[in-house]
């Protein structure tokens, strides 16, 4: 029998999650951002439920390949760009478009032969501090774009650092106006957080990423708060009971320790399938967990393949019994911000060796 770990992942919450998107921006279209394997659901799974987006947009040329191959014959943004000269082949023979957000980039793109001109998104620097041209770099690097013959579309984007917290956008979004004034292209602008609470980032492309796998951008908002629903829940089952004395330990290093008798249940699920090593699981800090669907809490180290709850108010738990790690009833957002993370981290950090069922 293989261990009885599992991912679920449910389509019609991500149809709905889009759908929420569409409903918030409905005069935008939506690249849908399926990056990092569309954050650990599964690419072409999470692409094909998406086929109400207008676009996909992710980092790797050969996850865009993928797609294409898998007959996703929408528009392909790489978000990352190219980062060789030898990308430009793939990005031309592909028919995807390539976020230019460097001068080298600009050189491999004047001294590539290419069959046709290709679409691109030039990328502005307004504040986050990684990729883009900034203030006068930005016209010149859309001038070049425009003399080289290489380019057809260039559309002009730029990405918010704070749009989730009380900074929030009119900075950022001030400079972008004042920068790209009396330029020519479709405009992105929105991340999940920009698109479900600044309608006047929607521009013509909206971005949404964490909202459409059912988390919340927010801190102080809910994905229930928000209507959205989990799109993975990570279940397991415990595989063995310990009655504890008071005085007795659990896990590497004692870091738990009984003051009372105890049951405790101990779980098919650890740091090598994506759990979160540093969630704790202390008496005065501990992560919720749901056993047999009733809320409880983990006690002790997570270790590689096995965590421990408490099932002192489950009495009727047993070897079998079934637990929610994350998602449907126990949400990944809460679970991430007990373990001092985000839930973008615990859904991209699904192990390999964990299975995924769709339905």
């Amino acid at each position: 029998m293989p261990r009885p770990i599992r991912a679920t992942v449910r389509l019609s919450a991500l149809r709905h999650n889009l759908a929420l998107a569409r409903r918030q921006a409905p005069n935008s279209k939506i690249w849908a951002v399926v990056k990092a394997n569309a954050y650990g659901h599964g690419l072409a799974r999470v692409a094909q439920a998406l086929a109400g987006a207008d676009g996909c947009a992710l980092l790797d040329l050969n996850e865009a390949v993928r797609l294409r191959d898998a007959g996703i014959a929408k528009p392909i943004l790489l978000l990352e760009g190219i980062f060789q000269p030898a990308d430009l082949a793939v990005v031309d023979r592909y028919g995807l478009t390539t976020v230019v957000h460097d001068v080298e980039q600009i050189l491999m793109l004047e001294h590539a032969r290419l069959s046709s001109q290709i679409a691109v998104c030039l990328k502005l620097n307004t504040g986050l501090n990684r990729l883009g041209f900034a203030g006068a770099g930005f016209r010149a690097a859309y001038s070049r774009l425009e003399a080289s013959g290489k380019v057809g579309m260039i559309s002009l984007m730029t990405h918010f650092a704070d749009a989730d917290g009380p900074a929030g956008v009119a900075g950022q979004l001030a400079r972008f106006g004042e920068w790209t004034a009396g330029l020519q292209g479709e405009v992105t602008l929105a991340n999940s957080a920009a698109l479900l609470r600044y309608p006047e980032t929607h521009a013509d492309w909206v971005r949404p990423g964490i909202m459409l796998y059912g988390c919340s951008p927010f801190a102080d908002l809910s994905a229930e708060d928000l209507d959205l629903q989990p799109v993975m829940t990570l279940t397991s089952e415990l595989v063995a009971i310990q009655e504890l004395r008071p005085g007795d330990q659990v896990g590497y290093g004692g870091t738990f320790e009984a003051t009372r008798p105890m049951r405790i249940g101990v779980v098919a699920c650890g740091y090598a399938d994506g759990y979160p090593r540093h969630a704790p699981g202390l008496r005065e800090r501990s992560t919720p967990i749901l056993v047999a669907g009733a809320r409880t809490s983990t006690v002790g180290r997570v270790s590689m393949d096995l965590l421990c709850a408490d099932l002192s108010a489950i009495p009727d738990a047993r070897v079998g019994t079934p637990v929610t790690l994350w998602g449907e009833g126990l949400s990944a957002d809460e679970v991430a911000a007990n373990a001092g993370t985000v839930s973008y981290e615990l859904l991209c950090a699904l192990a390999a060796r964990v299975p995924v069922v769709e339905v």
